[in-house]
């Protein structure tokens, strides 16, 4: 099979089907709306050399802009303001687009921190809905702007961000620096939530990222070292276990509790996190760790045993492609070449259904059913996307927006 030539067409098929994409009464947001679809749509022309797509996501663009110029108010990264802010400093960054975004998006930056200090004063910090995210953003205009009173008020920002998060830190007997979530376990269950999409991961992953510049360094303090502690205190002590992290830490949890394969729960998201935080702490501890751990996630290829049951990013057989494929750019081990390949097998293997998009369908576990989805996060806008970086010859940083690249 000409595995390319196969991509290749799944590609134009999903681009054939988002062309039409309505952008009516929809979200906007970089995972969960409008803004994410454009960002498939400005990858695609650059990859196919074509003008057609780029025009479909500036007209994508327009109608987010205009949602938000006729009262759209819903804050979030996953799904609304922050994260449609997020792909318009993305896309002017990045030079898909000729646009003033100190201009465009200053307009926006208090009424997303005042929805950030919300989130803050109830402490969540959740990355696709709560505090996190805006911070996230934030750290993308902080990066982008070309204003230093700009600069200076996206620092003040961040900082606050950082202040809360070190104020509202638990300390567990160790010493190590964690924070509370609630845990998808069973209601009114608390604890520490270890994974990329909602937990402590996902703030190494920004610490991380806040690390190298100079302004964040001494509010950082210990909270990087020791979220990473947090996190390696919960390593299973039988490695025999397909998974060596759980998803979440509680009093009373079953030691034999397993975790999935994907981005949004399990080893994947923790190893990547961890692996970026040694590479900017140069600490090898760190990375040997998430090399480890990486590695040994890539023997789980029982797609049951796995818990994979679709194709999109957030839980299928993309985001895993995906993540492994920057692995393998990362350490050029092949290991991780030949898991990206795998899981990129699968992902064409599970195209199948003949109601879906491409063959593609999510599943809804609260339904129990298959059905069609668009979106970056859960959606072929973001298979499609994971196909264009498997494809193209230019790099791709689009899953920024995932905490990966």
């Amino acid at each position: 099979m000409n595995t390319k030539k196969v991509l290749e067409n799944k590609l134009h098929e999903i681009y054939n089907t988002l062309k039409t994409y309505d952008t009516q009464e929809q979200n906007i947001g970089v995972l969960a709306g409008l803004s994410g679809v454009s960002l498939f749509q400005f990858h695609y022309a650059r990859f196919m050399g074509l003008d057609e797509p780029a025009d479909i996501g500036a007209e994508i663009i327009s109608e987010v802009v205009e949602h938000i110029n006729n009262g759209y108010t819903f804050p979030t990264f996953c799904s609304g303001i922050a994260g449609a802010g997020w792909v318009l400093a993305f896309l002017d960054q990045e030079e898909f687009i000729e646009i003033d975004s100190d201009d465009l998006l200053t307009d926006l930056d208090v009424f997303l921190f005042e929805a950030m200090k919300n989130d803050i004063e109830r402490e969540y910090y959740d990355f696709l809905h709560g505090a996190l995210g805006y911070g996230y953003y934030f750290l993308k205009r902080y990066e982008g702007t070309k204003s230093q009173e700009l600069k200076n008020k996206y620092k003040a920002y961040i900082i606050t961000l950082l202040e809360a998060l070190q104020k509202s830190s638990r300390i567990d007997a160790n010493g190590n620096t964690w924070w509370e979530f609630d845990l998808n376990v069973e209601e009114g269950t608390r604890g520490g939530n270890l994974s990329l999409s909602h937990g402590i991961s996902s703030i190494i992953n920004f610490l991380s990222r806040l690390y190298p510049h100079e302004d964040f360094k001494t509010q950082l303090g210990t909270m990087l070292d020791g979220a990473i502690a947090y996190v390696l205190s919960h390593k299973k002590e039988d490695h025999q276990q397909t998974a060596l992290y759980p998803s979440w830490v509680y009093e009373g949890m079953p030691k034999d509790i397993n975790s999935r394969l994907a981005w949004c729960y399990g080893d994947l998201g923790i190893g990547i996190s961890l692996w970026r935080a040694g590479q900017v702490l140069n600490n090898s501890n760190y990375t040997e760790e998430a090399l480890e751990m990486m590695k040994h996630s890539t023997k789980r290829k029982d797609i049951k045993e796995a818990g994979v049951v679709d194709t999109g990013h957030c839980h299928g057989a993309a985001g895993i492609a995906n993540i492994y494929r920057f692995m393998f750019q990362e350490t050029q081990d092949k290991v991780f070449e030949d898991a990206a390949g795998y899981w990129l097998d699968q992902l064409l293997k599970m195209a199948i259904h003949e109601n879906g998009d491409a063959g593609f369908m999510q599943w809804k576990g609260d339904t129990k059913e298959y059905q069609k989805e668009s979106n970056l996060l859960e959606g072929i806008a973001g298979i499609g996307l994971t196909i264009i970086s498997f494809l193209a010859t230019f790099e791709t940083k689009w899953d920024e927006c995932l905490l990966i690249n």
